[in-house]
């Protein structure tokens, strides 16, 4: 069998309009072969073959819609797509091997040389190297702002500022953007305003409709949830995509079929988990807030929380990750994780499984100290990606991390 458009059927879009972000995690995207499989297909092949040379030709022209190479056309990475920009209610979206090459796809397709970036100092360390050492090499600034600090933000503003780039909640300590104040900034400068939108996902905050450009995600991190598989997806409006889908096409940092396969069972239960997610961390940050040698707790759910009420309107949830100072410096922290048993240490987030790291030393440890400094990034924090676990057992194993410090005093 040869797949070809015309042999396939698929939900029409009209009768998903108005229908849930539940429904559409479900739903939204599949195209089913003639086979009428009920699962969606996966399409583990390299190139794809044509019933003649002159069709071979349309297609490469683009002037016949169809299957290429898998490089940059795939039924299963497109089904992911079209079920991820659905969600995020985006019109296009185009997938990537990683959430950093979704990153660094956007801004080879959509910056050049003397232009300038506005990026939040929150933001995940990798990301801040990025912008900092590798597009500065090809003639891209980049000026950092604290993410809530609207007066820096303005001040940051150049004739040549093209995007401005942030994470809301902010990675690793909870702060939320103001994204309908930031939106109107970029407008106003002529400038794209793109959001990563990971900690979030479209369950919980949709950066579209507060006038972001382009959404962002590592799909490694809920959208996939169990830890299994790396990938990234851009999202944004067919123009703005274009752009993005030709630089994938050139250089190749192309999301495998497979990989696509697994991201789209894992959005099928992603609000599920996104709400078990925000209910055992919201009680873990509170919990917290009252164990001896915790000296501050970072989770916007929480009522004290300086964008509590800004995350409630922007979210319909305060997300699975939070941070909290421990007393006893770097020795406290390390201390502290080194102590759990059950709780996985390791750097990635987003998974079922609850995960605790050490920021300074791991995700942001490529960062100067005077960077370090700036983010908010001390030796006494630790960041816990919560996970769909017992509570109490995830108290229980929290208690051998605060005994250790105990030991310490």
């Amino acid at each position: 069998m040869t797949l070809r458009r015309e042999e396939t059927v698929s939900i029409p879009e009209s009768d998903l309009e108005g229908v849930s972000v539940d429904t559409l995690a479900v739903r939204a995207g599949q195209v089913r072969t003639d086979q009428l499989e009920h699962g969606d297909a996966i399409f583990p092949t390299s190139s794809f073959v044509y019933g003649s040379a002159a069709q071979a030709a349309a297609r490469f022209s683009g002037e016949e819609p169809g299957n290429i190479y898998s490089r940059f056309t795939n039924p299963t990475v497109q089904a992911f797509e079209a079920r991820i920009a659905a969600m995020e209610g985006g019109e296009r979206a185009v997938a990537t091997a990683s959430g950093m090459a979704a990153i660094l796809s956007t801004c080879m397709a959509l910056l050049k040389s003397g232009d300038h970036v506005i990026c939040s100092r929150g933001v995940f360390g990798t990301t801040n190297v990025l912008f900092q050492k590798y597009l500065a090499r090809f003639g891209v600034e980049t000026s950092f702002v604290t993410l809530t600090d609207m007066a820096g933000w303005e001040a940051a503003i150049r004739p040549h500022t093209r995007l401005i780039f942030i994470e809301t909640p902010s990675n690793p300590l909870c702060e939320v953007a103001d994204m309908t104040a930031l939106a109107a900034l970029a407008k106003a400068s002529d400038a794209l305003f793109v959001v990563d939108n990971c900690f979030c996902t479209p369950v919980l905050q949709r950066p579209f409709e507060f006038g972001a450009d382009i959404v962002i995600h590592s799909a490694t991190k809920y959208l996939d949830g169990q830890g299994r598989c790396l990938g990234g997806v851009v999202i944004g409006s067919n123009k703005l995509m274009e752009e993005v889908y030709g630089f994938l096409r050139s250089a190749g940092p192309t999301l495998s079929p497979f990989n696509a396969w697994v991201f789209l069972k894992g959005l099928e239960t992603l609000p599920i988990r996104m709400r078990a997610h925000c209910e055992n961390a919201l009680e873990l940050a509170h919990w917290l807030e009252q164990q001896p040698g915790v000296t501050e707790v970072f989770y916007a759910g929480l009522s004290d929380h300086p964008q509590h009420e800004l995350a409630k309107r922007q979210q319909s949830g305060f997300g699975g990750v939070l941070s909290f100072r421990v007393e006893g410096g770097k020795e406290g922290a390390w201390a502290f994780i080194d102590a759990t048993r059950m709780i996985s240490i390791t750097a990635n987030l987003g998974d079922v499984k609850t995960t605790i790291t050490h920021p300074g030393t791991t995700t942001h440890g490529r960062l100067s100290p005077e960077d370090k400094a700036l983010a908010g990034i001390s030796d006494d924090l630790v960041r816990l990606s919560v996970g769909i676990e017992s509570v109490a057992d995830l108290k229980n194993d929290l208690n051998r991390g605060l005994a250790a410090l105990a030991g310490l005093r």
